[in-house]
């Protein structure tokens, strides 16, 4: 049974489900709007997030990895230059700025720009409900037929569970991506996905328990940056690379290439035909995807050969390979058994430590969304259909938002799930959300 509207008066323009990078961009966006508006012209936004605070990535929060994206592309310059809630204002207000200019780098530590982050999520928690659970979402259908809202149920936040429904004209789905697991393996004690990398590895250490081998499933930034975090934080344990490559794949972060992300790219990619845009996400995976920073793999091959040299090999890379097995031991551990693919040789590799650097996918809408999924058109590859503003397609009687923030690579290209262009993005779709409301 659905529950009560939390304040039957009160009716949401915007409702943001989740609250990453994506939709704090938004909440930015509608704060700033707000500010010389009277307040019947105001937007009424909130924002349900699960977490308990703010948070983005933080098991990968490595103290010296840096961001693969400008500090330019943050929150807002690219919307509003002149904001502040940029990053160049949070680090004048910090007392960074002229330490940080004197670096003479475009890319601020991950850390750095976390607390950037959680800097601009303090300055908008206004409008946002920690603790918040979204766990269905309802069409409203009128007397006419006409849904003209939906109702967005969550948990409540003060603990008791209690279902909690808010009325929205529009709302915003970012629920970021969730963890891939390869088939055939579970996380587990000694199983993790590299999302929970630091946790992990600081609980074992802190407990003193003996890391002698830890195994590292990945050919991409993450798993390179496991390998080298684990081969630092347990000085006596051997860290075995497992992937299906050579070796290492650069990133291709050269000036051409990287204009796929830039705002003009997506207009591109956006109207272009379906083999196009297969096109050119193939061409330029080498961008995104299973690809390492060239500083980071100069800097382990660096680390391999010197221990070659020294004797001592506690870093391996174990190429051309595929984990096919993963079996518990009998001393708490793992067994792993490894193929080398060109041989078809195995080997049984005794850890106590897997890590699963092995990527994410979109989170499954349909489970959220519920009635509101069978509204939403779809392409003959069975894909959401989604405007240019980011506003899902949806039968002829809906006249309520449902906005995707990531998901989209199919009509958006590869900036779906990527920082490089939130800014934008939030103000496109502040704009269409405006627009509609001005017509209504």
């Amino acid at each position: 049974m659905k529950s009560p509207l939390l304040d039957s008066e009160v009716v949401h323009d915007i409702l943001g489900i989740g609250f990453g990078p994506s939709n704090l961009a938004l909440s930015i966006a509608v704060e700033e709007h707000n500010r010389s508006l009277p307040a019947d012209r105001r937007l009424n936004a909130l924002f349900l997030e699960r977490q308990p605070r703010f948070g983005w990535h933080r098991g990968m929060l490595i103290d010296d990895a840096t961001m693969q994206v400008s500090f330019l592309k943050d929150l807002v310059t690219l919307r509003n230059p002149t904001s502040d809630y940029s990053f160049l204002c949070f680090l004048r207000e910090q007392g960074r700025l002229i330490d940080f200019l004197n670096q003479k780098t475009l890319f601020p530590l991950r850390v750095e720009f976390h607390e950037y982050f959680e800097w601009a999520a303090a300055r908008v928690s206004h409008l946002v409900s920690y603790g918040s659970e979204v766990v269905s979402v309802d069409p409203v259908r009128g007397d006419d037929g006409e849904i003209a809202y939906f109702d967005v149920t969550s948990r409540d936040p003060s603990g008791s569970g209690a279902p909690i429904t808010r009325r929205a004209r529009n709302i915003s789905v970012a629920m970021g991506l969730e963890p891939h697991v390869p088939p055939g393996l579970e996380l587990a004690e000694r199983i993790w996905h590299n999302s929970e990398l630091i946790p992990r590895a600081t609980r074992l250490a802190d407990e003193g328990r003996p890391v002698q081998r830890a195994v590292v499933l990945g050919a991409g930034q993450s798993a390179a940056e496991a390998v080298d975090y684990l081969h630092r934080t347990f000085p006596d344990a051997e860290v075995c690379s497992v992937f299906a490559k050579y070796g290492y794949t650069p990133a291709d972060d050269s000036p051409f290439a990287n204009r796929i992300f830039d705002p003009e790219a997506v207009d591109v990619y956006f109207s272009a035909p379906s083999e196009v845009k297969q096109s050119l996400i193939d061409y330029h995976r080498s961008t995104n995807y299973s690809v390492v920073d060239m500083e980071l793999i100069e800097a382990l091959y660096a680390t391999a050969y010197r221990e070659k040299v020294a004797g001592r090999e506690r870093l391996r890379f174990l190429n051309v390979s595929r984990i096919r097995a993963v079996d518990p031991a009998a001393d708490g551990g793992l067994d792993v058994a490894v193929e080398f693919l060109p041989t078809g040789e195995k080997q049984v590799l005794s850890a106590d430590v897997l890590v699963l650097a092995t990527g994410y996918r979109p989170r499954e809408l349909s489970s959220l969304l519920g009635e509101a999924a069978k509204l939403c058109l779809r392409d003959d590859g069975d894909e959401i259909r989604v405007g240019r503003d980011h506003r899902v397609e949806t039968v002829p009687e809906v006249s309520a938002g449902l906005y995707l923030q990531g998901g989209t690579e199919h009509t958006h290209g590869l900036t779906s799930t990527l920082l490089s262009t939130v800014a934008v993005r939030a103000e496109e779709i502040h704009r269409s959300v405006q627009s509609a409301r001005v017509t209504v």
